[in-house]
């Protein structure tokens, strides 16, 4: 199987419990440390074999391979990726069968990181995931007063849209925020406003 590691976990004497977005599904593993285990970290994507246990309800990690890309020996992108895919777990935690949308997102994502610029493709990735789940709001209005949101578009936690009078916090060019809707690219959004809509992502998903 492989998966995407979204949470790590210590218990006793340095052995973990590991959360995975594997290819169908969210699922959590013991893992057993020791010498001959190969490392492993959040946000890797690796290739495993789950092992029932009769002394648990949770099931082994074995024979992990480190699945890497061409990007993880940049410091700057792997803190990005790892603080994009941590967010996933809170997210998630309380699914189990997913389907195979957040793997892939996250496939098509990680391919991307090297060349691209991470916040970037962060933001694109979360805006599929708002349509995937049927909570991107294409239609303006203000989530504080419901009026219609003629200029001054401002985006709130979960991308919702608000005035920026209502919100209290800048606005969005709205040629570059509906081609990020209708292409999920960030192509017209300058450099200030990817840095405003990555710290909304921050806030959670």
């Amino acid at each position: 199987m492989q998966g995407f590691i979204i949470k790590l976990s210590r218990v006793k004497d340095e052995d973990m419990i590991v959360t995975i977005i594997s290819e169908t599904n969210l699922t959590t593993l013991y893992r057993f440390y020791g010498a001959r285990h190969s490392p492993i970290n959040l946000g890797f994507k690796i290739d495993y074999e789950s092992e029932s246990s009769l002394k648990s309800t949770i099931s082994r990690m074995r024979d992990v391979i480190h699945l890497g890309f061409p990007w993880m020996g940049e410091y700057e992108r792997i803190r990005i990726w790892q603080q994009f895919i941590t967010l996933f777990y809170p997210h998630l935690q309380h699914s189990e069968e997913i389907g195979s949308f957040y793997f892939n997102l996250l496939e098509d994502t990680a391919q991307r990181w090297k060349n691209q610029n991470p916040k970037r493709l962060a933001i694109e990735a979360y805006v599929q995931l708002l349509e995937h789940e049927g909570r991107l709001h294409r239609e303006l209005n203000c989530f504080f007063c419901d009026e219609p949101i003629l200029n001054g578009i401002s985006l709130i936690r979960a991308f919702l849209p608000a005035h920026k009078e209502c919100s209290h916090t800048l606005s969005i060019n709205a040629k570059g925020l509906s081609w990020l809707y209708e292409h999920y690219s960030t192509l017209f959004l300058d450099d200030d406003e990817v840095e405003r809509l990555w710290y909304i992502i921050n806030e959670g998903l």
